[in-house]
């Protein structure tokens, strides 16, 4: 019955999604730049440059920073995440952006100080934007990342996907109990306390949180041996708590590709999910806790343990499709319009 469920949940999926406008968009943001910030923001498709995936703060991140932009560039810049990312998730990019202030005041840095700054999120554009070419984008900064990959007006891949938040939960002024990720946590923490104890001996695999995501920033996303507990399981119930908790991650992306990478979920066979969980079972403050998704396409990490448990990592690595995947480059290196 797994697919009934899945169906239930997921209807009208599609096979492809398309760029919506994407490479218009690209287009529409270079044609703003001058020649500096084009030298900045613009790489071959094939640059190793595109395969570099950071979501700390580092001090020489690559592309055109928001704080180099002129009002009307920002707004095309955020237009191009429109056409790719959900409203909701354009949101919490925002409000993750907004955080660099009031850390900045939480660290008591002095104005000059920008290790802390959110004008510090970079924009990047691999290969040149149009219908029938290969390329991509790449938008960055501390807690932010996205990567984008596109071929004949389709998008193929928006991973690695990764959104944090530092603090997790707002303790101070006017944003007090603020929590970005509120949805990823509560989501989890309602299916962990949903199982029975004898499902809890499989799903939580450790007492103790790891000190991050495990993929990091690999290149290759692979964690080899899935753990936790089996969709197959689950009661009816529990899997459609699951299935929520993978849809509230795909669908940070726009509904046509999130239902792409849904059908493939599925193709691979939702039965073979698995749900692990490390650390305290209960939620707060001090509290440090992890939890995976893992399936034969996908890993989805959630990693709240630094900071006394009030720092959050959140990221989705598509095991077929991370930065286009293997297949997209080796097509561009046989003779693809490259333009």
């Amino acid at each position: 019955m797994p697919r009934i469920i899945f169906n239930l949940l997921f209807s009208a999926l599609f096979f492809s999604a398309h760029a919506q406008n994407m490479a218009q968009t690209a287009d529409k943001f270079i044609g703003l730049l001058d020649t500096a910030q084009r030298a900045k923001t613009l790489y071959p498709f094939d640059s190793e440059e595109r395969f570099n995936f950071h979501y700390f703060p580092i001090n020489d991140r690559k592309g055109l920073p928001l704080d180099e932009m002129t009002v009307p560039e920002k707004t095309a810049a955020f237009d191009l995440m429109k056409t790719s990312l959900s409203g909701t998730t354009i949101k919490k990019v925002k409000e993750i952006i907004e955080l660099e202030n009031l850390l900045k005041e939480l660290e008591h840095r002095k104005p000059e100080d920008h290790f802390r700054d959110p004008g510090k999120y970079y924009l990047a554009i691999f290969g040149i934007p149009a219908d029938s070419t290969l390329w991509g984008w790449r938008f960055e900064g501390h807690h932010v990342s996205f990567n984008f990959s596109a071929s004949d007006n389709k998008l193929i891949s928006g991973t690695p996907g990764f959104l944090g938040a530092n603090p997790a939960v707002v303790a101070v002024g006017t944003h007090q109990e603020h929590e970005v990720l509120k949805e990823e946590k509560t989501w989890a923490f309602s299916l962990l306390h949903r199982l029975s104890e004898e499902q809890l001996k499989k799903a939580v695999i450790d007492t103790a949180a790891p000190g991050e995501i495990i993929t990091g920033i690999s290149r290759k996303a692979m964690i080899e041996h899935p753990a936790g507990l089996k969709f197959t399981d689950m009661t009816k119930t529990q899997q459609q708590q699951l299935l929520k908790l993978v849809s509230l991650y795909i669908h940070r992306y726009k509904k046509t590709f999130a239902d792409n990478m849904l059908k493939e979920i599925q193709h691979a066979g939702i039965e073979n999910l698995y749900f692990a969980w490390a650390g305290h079972m209960t939620s707060g403050i001090g509290k440090p806790h992890y939890y995976r998704i893992q399936g034969p396409t996908l890993i989805i990490e959630y990693d709240n343990t630094q900071n006394n448990a009030n720092h959050v990592h959140t990221v989705v690595r598509d095991l077929l499709h991370d930065y286009g995947g293997d297949l997209l480059l080796e097509h561009y290196h046989s003779g693809h319009d490259h333009q």
